[in-house]
């Protein structure tokens, strides 16, 4: 795929620590409307290649490039006005808002006026606004005014999801949205993600097989820091070698963190 068709395209990326090489000249893309997912078993470098597209890590070499833009040297929060949002594995909300206010939040930082108490009422109201369209989207309206805290925990995933839509991505990343959610929450979330607008590319990291293959059009499988193929759901479940990685016949993953 070229630069041209491709909302996120990621080349050449390496990344030691010290003499634990954890990303090995990975090639990824995402043309936009992608339905992604990135597999592989504990170890093989899926959260830190997150943190490299996002900017919570530097790499050692290689490009991140959104919609041809080279985003490489930008921090974090650059990233994010450019386009690239995530979620976390272990939520990151302020528990004690109200999730109308922690999606409201996201709005107004993206608008400019996140630390403007001072904002005129009708900026104030466009911005609620804008917070409960989200939720209602996302099937939370009824939450709206309920503390985070609150909320069963499938729940609070979809408050992350809304949080980030907040933001207006371009690229979405959802690292582990399933986890720890129960089986008839994790469908609910997929249920969602599906109706998520068609233009975001989204790329979710997961180990719950089910959902990988119920969401994914395409899957990405990384082990040992590198790339070690990517195909259509059909083809990555046909895949001998994959099989035996998560059979545990191939030599045990590194000792990346992720």
């Amino acid at each position: 795929m070229n630069a041209t068709a491709a909302m996120l395209e990621v080349s050449g990326l390496r990344r030691r620590f010290g003499a634990l090489e954890v990303a090995r000249g990975i090639e990824l893309s995402l043309p936009q409307g992608a339905r992604q997912a990135l597999i592989g078993p504990n170890g093989a470098g899926k959260t830190t290649l997150v943190n490299l597209i996002t900017g919570r890590l530097r790499p050692d070499a290689g490009r991140i490039r959104l919609q041809g833009r080279d985003v490489t040297a930008l921090d974090p929060a650059a990233r994010v006005k450019a386009g690239i949002a995530r979620t976390f594995q272990i939520n990151q909300l302020f528990r004690g808002l109200e999730v109308v206010e922690n999606v409201a939040m996201s709005v107004a930082e993206r608008r400019g006026e996140g630390g403007n108490a001072w904002r005129p009422a009708a900026a104030q109201a466009e911005v609620l606004d804008e917070a409960m369209e989200i939720l209602a989207g996302l099937g939370l309206a009824d939450d709206a005014l309920t503390p985070v805290r609150l909320l069963p925990y499938g729940r609070q995933r979809l408050v992350e999801v809304a949080i980030t839509l907040g933001l207006q991505p371009r690229v979405l990343l959802l690292d582990e949205p399933a986890a720890g959610v129960p089986a008839a929450d994790s469908r609910n979330i997929l249920e969602v993600l599906s109706r998520l607008p068609a233009e975001i590319a989204i790329l979710i990291i997961e180990h719950d097989m089910e959902v990988v293959f119920r969401f994914a059009e395409r899957i990405t499988v990384l082990v040992d820091g590198g790339i070690l193929t990517e195909g259509t759901p059909q083809e990555i479940a046909a895949d001998p070698e994959v099989r035996a990685v998560y059979l545990g016949e191939r030599a045990a993953p590194g000792t990346d963190p992720a």
